[in-house]
């Protein structure tokens, strides 16, 4: 597995912690959601973003 493939795996894990984040404090509301909601759903799509485009990056060069 190459280096490449670490990179997607970590940007993936990051996408999952920062939705898990989300989600919990959402469900337990407060103030950490209402003053947080917003800037973690615009980092989850940052995220989201810089993980699609290392998959396609990999897909596109056949990195291994």
């Amino acid at each position: 597995m190459g280096m490449f493939n670490y990179l997607i795996i970590a940007a993936m894990a990051a996408t999952f912690l920062v939705v898990l984040i989300g989600v919990l404090s959402m469900g337990k509301g407060g103030e950490f959601n209402r003053k947080h909601s917003n800037k973690l759903m615009r980092l989850r799509i940052i995220m989201q973003a810089i993980t699609v485009a290392l998959i396609l990056i990999a897909l596109w060069f056949g990195l291994e």
